[in-house]
């Protein structure tokens, strides 16, 4: 055989031969992931065969159900007119051919009726010839504080067009309200028209307001005086109390610069004030020196103990070791308090101690602050679902609440309590008040973030919690995106609404 043809021959054999290692590859090791993808139109028909599980809150009220066609696919998912937007981003939607978002897609198997927790009733279903419906997943939200959050984010009077709220039980975690602003209609993207539901989805994608982006858990905003929270707590670990004397005055100067750090329009801070009115009144002077006294490592450490820098907190069910499934939080972060050589950035720990600089959080992390603090300075995980059930009544999962971690001692906790309390009696905090429920007691801390316009276009925030009668009820952050002047009041004013949604529902109970 001539030099030629001995190379066709060797080229034959490998081509063979990396044919025949494909197909054992695909046999072997990719059939489960060909066999259950979403795009095996085999997979999506027997999908559809059986009817989805309903997503539902304690009551009855139902967020998302199936109903019978008589197309190809046998059933439709739905989610109620009056309740589909202001359940989207935490509901999700399940689309015939797009993925799958929120808990739609984290409780897809027991939803769709495929999870092992329901081989019973699979294996009954090979003798009875029927094809019983997928589980149902209760969720932790309250009803009233999850209408309260999203009409009064969506109706707010600055005028502001993007935002989140989040309200959680500070002794368990659970989350009891969750809106992003803007929202969409799940319906338009879960159609069996699937032309139809992809141009929807592109559409809403192409929308530059992000209505598709859950911003109350992946968006990550300079949170402003909100900060101070974590700098008083650094402080009073560091051996301050309420009542210690810091150095305010108009203006402050931050070390090796010209920069001049100025207090809010209004705010009076004298130059000899206490940590407690400090906070009350928000005074940013004292606040930027007392961050530079403190150092880079001390406020690191303390941040990172109430929530920040961690990057693999879930919110969805909890198992036993944390968050068995889940949309994940995205970081908050207090960016680089160091120079190049390692020693502290003064004028960036100056600014970052008053939420500027490259600070950003969550408004997840904002109530996660805020719970741990009204639970004695113990923070909980945050959690979504409350139960599995099957489709015959059968409990599959009930939660059971874990601590995340210890953001701060007891003491320091209930100090940093008296404080924020002190903030919505007497300070920028008033908005929050709640006077007309017997027992109940409202602490926060408002948040102003300059965007760099004079404060025209600055971001609002309010962080805080309820106690009614000594005991922590409800803890909630409000974020506006650039509502300008009056931005945080008005988020002390939505919190306010929703902690008495969610007051309202646990005295239902």
């Amino acid at each position: 055989m001539n030099a030629p043809l001995r190379r066709v021959g060797v080229v034959v054999l490998v081509l063979f031969a990396m044919l025949f290692i494909n197909l054992n590859w695909v046999q072997a090791y990719k059939a489960d992931e060909y066999r259950t993808s979403p795009y095996n139109r085999r997979v999506m028909l027997d999908e559809y065969k059986r009817q989805r599980g309903v997503i539902m809150l304690a009551g009855g009220l139902q967020l998302a159900v199936s109903s019978a066609t008589d197309d190809e696919l046998k059933y439709l998912r739905g989610y109620p007119e009056q309740t589909a937007q202001q359940y989207a981003h935490i509901v999700g939607y399940k689309p015939v051919n797009i993925g799958a978002s929120g808990i739609e897609q984290s409780e897809n198997d027991f939803l769709a009726g495929t999870s092992d927790k329901l081989f019973g009733d699979r294996f009954r279903d090979l003798f009875t010839g029927e094809q019983t419906a997928g589980g149902n997943v209760l969720l932790t939200l309250s009803p009233t504080a999850q209408e309260q959050a999203f009409k009064e984010l969506n109706g707010n009077r600055v005028g502001a067009k993007k935002g989140a709220v989040v309200a959680l039980d500070p002794a368990t975690g659970a989350v009891k309200a969750l809106v992003s602003m803007p929202s969409f209609d799940p319906n338009q993207l879960s159609s069996h028209d699937v032309n139809a539901a992809q141009a929807a989805y592109n559409q809403l994608l192409a929308n530059p307001d992000k209505p598709l982006a859950n911003r109350a858990i992946s968006e990550i905003e300079e949170p402003g005086s909100v900060m101070k929270i974590v700098v008083a707590a650094a402080a009073m670990e560091s051996g301050a109390n309420q009542e210690t004397v810091l150095q305010g005055g108009a203006t402050y100067q931050a070390p090796g610069t010209s920069h001049q750090i100025p207090n809010a329009s209004g705010v009076n801070c004298p130059e000899q004030i206490t940590l407690k009115q400090a906070l009350t009144v928000s005074c940013n002077t004292a606040f930027a020196r007392l961050g530079v006294d403190l150092g880079s490592k001390k406020l690191t450490d303390t941040a990172t103990r109430f929530g920040f820098y961690q990057k693999d907190v879930q919110v969805g069910r909890l198992n036993g070791k944390g968050i068995e499934a889940g949309p994940t939080v995205s970081e908050s972060v207090l960016g680089k308090l160091t120079t190049s050589s390692g020693g502290d950035d003064k004028p960036t720990i100056a600014l970052s101690s008053i939420g500027q600089a490259s600070v950003v959080m969550t408004p997840m992390q904002g109530a996660m602050i805020a719970a741990a603090v009204a639970n004695n300075g113990q923070q909980m995980r945050p959690y979504l679902v409350q139960q599995l059930i099957g489709a015959d009544t059968t409990s599959h999962y009930v939660a059971d609440p874990k601590p995340l971690q210890r953001s701060c001692d007891a003491a320091v906790a209930q100090n940093l309590q008296q404080m924020m309390i002190s903030v919505v009696e007497n300070g920028t905090g008033r908005n929050a008040r709640i006077r007309d429920i017997g027992g109940v007691v409202v602490g926060g801390k408002t948040g102003t973030a300059e965007t760099g316009d004079n404060g025209e276009s600055s971001h609002g925030w309010f962080v805080g919690f309820a106690l009614k009668d000594g005991q922590p009820v409800a803890a909630v952050a409000v974020f506006l995106e650039n509502a300008g002047r009056g931005g945080s009041a008005e988020a002390a004013r939505i919190a306010q609404q929703v902690m008495r949604g969610v007051i309202a529902d646990k005295a239902g109970n």
